[in-house]
C-alpha cells in the first residue's frame, strides 16, 4: 500500500557540523582552555529554532561516517528537528566538519571553519534530495553557501526546480567570503538562485553581494525587481527592514547583553518561518523573529539557545509590545 509523503512545516537544506565554543571569553584560541560542543550550521540551527516554536522540521544535509557524523543525527533529532534526511558520505570521504569562534563581546565573534577541501553537505546531490518534501513543504528554507561548490549547487537548483518557485520558498543570503574564491561567483550564483525563490533574508553586506546594493530600501527593492515576495534587510544596531510588493515595515532593535552574535540570524531565521505560517502580518512576523534573534545574542551557544515561543512573547510583553 502506498502512503503519502510527510508534508513538513519547513525542510531547511544545507550546512551542519559541530560548533566547539570557548567558555573563557575575551580571549584568543591560543589562550583557551574548555570549549563545549553545540550542534552548528546555519541550516541546521533554523531548523532547530522552528522545531522549537512547534514547527514540524526536517534537515536535509550530509554529514562524515564519523562520530560527529553520529552526534549531528542525534542531537538534531533530540532537539525536535526530522533527520531521517541526514545523509552519510561513503568512506573514504571528508570528515564532519567543526566550527570554533572566539567571544570578545559585545561585537567581535571571528568563526574559524575546519571544513577543507571539502565538507560533506557540500558534496549533496540531487540522488540525495528527498524532492517529494522538498516539494511539498510548507517552507522550504536554503542558504548561499550550498551554491559555493558542486555538486551541491546543483542539487540547490533540482531542489528549486521541484518546487517551482511555490510560496514561501525562502534563501537565506548567508554570505561567508571563505566559501568562495571570488565575491562575483557569487553574485553570479545567487543572481540566478533568485530567480528560483519568492523570499529572500540577508544583512546589508550580503545583500550587496545579492544585488549589488547596500542600502536597505534600495536593496529590498532590488529584491523585490527579481520577483520576490518578501526581502528582509537586517541591520543590526539599526534594527530590521521588511518589505512586499504592498507593504514596508521597519522594527526598532530589541536591546540586550550581548554574549556571542553568532546565532542571532538563525533564531530571527527559525521565528520567520513560525510567523509565516501562522499567517501573521508583517510587522507582528518580523518584530518576533527580531526579539529571537536578540535572546539567541544573550546566550553563548546557538541550536540549544534558540528561545520558545513563550520565551519570545514574554520578551515582547516585557518592552511593551505584543505577538
Amino acid at each position: 500500500m502506498r502512503t503519502e509523503p510527510t508534508v513538513h512545516d519547513v525542510v531547511s537544506m544545507g550546512r551542519t557540523g559541530v560548533d566547539l565554543y570557548p567558555l573563557e571569553h575575551g580571549v584568543g584560541l591560543e589562550d583557551v582552555q574548555t570549549f563545549r560542543k553545540f550542534l552548528g550550521g546555519s541550516a541546521t540551527n533554523v531548523a532547530v529554532a522552528a522545531a522549537r516554536h512547534g514547527r514540524d522540521a526536517a534537515l536535509v544535509t550530509k554529514v562524515g561516517d564519523d562520530p560527529f557524523g553520529r552526534y549531528v543525527r542525534r542531537e538534531a533529532a533530540r532537539l525536535g528537528v526530522d533527520a531521517r534526511y541526514v545523509s552519510t558520505v561513503r568512506t573514504p570521504g571528508p570528515p564532519t566538519p567543526v566550527t570554533f569562534c572566539e567571544v570578545f563581546p559585545p561585537d567581535d565573534f571571528p568563526l574559524y571553519f575546519y571544513r577543507h577541501p571539502a565538507a560533506p553537505d557540500l558534496l549533496i546531490t540531487g540522488e540525495d534530495l528527498p524532492l517529494d518534501a522538498i516539494r511539498s513543504a510548507r517552507v522550504f528554507w536554503a542558504t548561499v553557501t550550498g551554491l559555493s561548490q558542486e555538486p551541491s549547487r546543483a542539487a540547490h537548483l533540482t531542489a528549486w526546480e521541484a518546487r517551482g518557485r511555490a510560496p514561501h520558498t525562502v534563501l537565506d543570503l548567508d554570505y561567508r567570503p571563505m566559501f568562495w574564491a571570488d565575491p562575483s561567483e557569487a553574485s553570479e550564483q545567487v543572481g540566478k538562485a533568485l530567480e528560483h525563490v519568492t523570499v529572500a533574508v540577508g544583512n546589508r553586506e550580503e545583500c550587496e553581494v545579492a544585488v549589488g546594493e547596500s542600502d536597505p530600501q534600495r536593496a529590498a527593492d532590488a529584491l523585490l525587481e527579481r520577483g520576490l515576495d518578501l526581502a528582509v534587510v537586517k541591520q543590526g544596531p539599526r534594527g530590521v527592514l521588511a518589505v512586499t510588493p504592498e507593504e514596508r515595515v521597519e522594527v526598532a532593535p530589541f536591546a540586550v547583553e550581548v554574549v556571542n552574535g553568532l546565532g542571532a540570524g538563525d533564531a530571527f531565521g527559525g521565528a520567520l518561518v513560525h510567523g509565516l505560517l501562522a499567517g501573521w502580518d508583517l510587522r507582528r512576523t518580523v518584530e518576533f523573529a527580531n526579539v529571537a534573534g536578540a535572546i539567541v545574542a544573550s546566550r553563548l551557544e546557538c541550536s540549544t539557545a534558540m528561545p520558545t515561543t513563550t520565551e519570545v512573547d514574554a520578551a515582547l510583553a516585557g518592552r511593551g509590545g505584543g505577538s
